[in-house]
């Protein structure tokens, strides 16, 4: 009776340790973070004087723009996140068919974890995990793939766009080039803009709904720009020439940061996969010395609090090797 106890007092403490061990490593990244924040904060309050002396009405203008747009899309999340996650991964929202599918996911997970004979406690823990989480999952992995690929053909279709514009074509036929020679989430949304317009749509709702499917900073970057256009006048090609060198540039610094963490990436996939790799080699070695985790109560607990670490771990270094632009 002693054995159970002392082992689960030493597993508190080491816990415990391990856990402010993590509270300080996630301060320490975030730290450099909330310090440039700040020094950006800084650097804007002292550069805005100069800016209202010669363009600060367009600043300003710009400013309110994004701020308005950034409300438009909290008060969208707010009211249905599950319908804008559907449109984000470009499917047709069917919500019976989205609960159906959580219900069959929660079953099967629950299923493999009683078959597994896990505690009876974590069999439901698991079902209801696997049914809220997996679904979204797999809806953020089709958004992620989308919007990848709309920045990937983003900055040539604003060059086509520059290019018709300067040849003399109207602005309403150089988005129809784009919709027809562009295929995927580039010509698709071009698309859309063409139509909604032939509805009579004002471009505000037309780039607000795009935003909705496509909520990304070159999307929004893109609405901005014909926004103020169309308030402010001047020349287009020359502002659509100035934001696709801006979308090139944050590409070309996303490679660059991309080939550079690699290698942090690698090892923190061998890393992750240690402790799997070791278990099998050890299963396969000496099976009942690995059994023990997995027939008594002490292993699943000991179970239990190293895969909460591990995935603490892969977080964590998830956290340190992924930089947004």
């Amino acid at each position: 009776m002693n054995n159970p106890v002392l082992m689960m007092s030493a597993l508190g403490v080491v816990s415990l340790f391990m856990l402010s061990l993590l509270g300080a490593a996630i301060y320490m990244t975030i730290k450099p973070r909330l310090r440039l924040k700040k020094r950006l904060a800084a650097i804007g309050a002292v550069s805005s004087a100069p800016a209202q002396r010669g363009d600060g009405r367009r600043q300003k203008r710009i400013q309110d723009k994004v701020k308005s747009l950034q409300e438009k899309n909290k008060r969208q999340q707010r009211g249905d996140v599950l319908r804008a996650s559907f449109l984000q991964a470009g499917l047709h929202a069917d919500i019976k068919a989205y609960v159906i599918a959580s219900i069959i996911t929660g079953l099967t997970c629950a299923a493999i974890a009683a078959v597994a004979k896990l505690p009876l406690i974590a069999v439901p823990l698991i079902g209801v995990a696997g049914a809220l989480g997996l679904p979204k999952l797999f809806l953020g992995f089709l958004a992620k793939k989308r919007q990848k690929n709309f920045i990937a053909h983003f900055a040539e279709a604003i060059d086509v766009v520059v290019r018709g514009i300067r040849s003399g074509l109207p602005i309403g036929e150089c988005l129809a080039i784009v919709s027809r020679e562009f295929e995927g989430p580039v010509g698709e949304e071009f698309t859309l803009i063409i139509e909604g317009q032939r509805l009579g749509l004002t471009l505000d709702d037309i780039l607000e709904r795009g935003l909705q499917r496509i909520p990304i900073p070159e999307y929004r970057f893109f609405a901005i720009v014909l926004q103020i256009q169309k308030q402010t006048g001047g020349n287009l090609a020359d502002t659509l020439e100035g934001l696709s060198t801006v979308l090139r540039e944050r590409k070309k610094m996303r490679d660059k940061i991309k080939a550079l963490s690699s290698e942090a990436k690698s090892s923190a996939a061998i890393i992750a996969s240690l402790p799997f790799a070791v278990l099998g080699m050890l299963s396969l070695l000496n099976p009942e010395y690995v059994g023990l985790l997995f027939s008594t109560s002490t292993g699943n607990w000991i179970i239990g609090i190293a895969g909460f670490w591990m995935v603490c771990g892969v977080a964590v270094m998830s956290k340190m090797i992924n930089f947004e632009i």
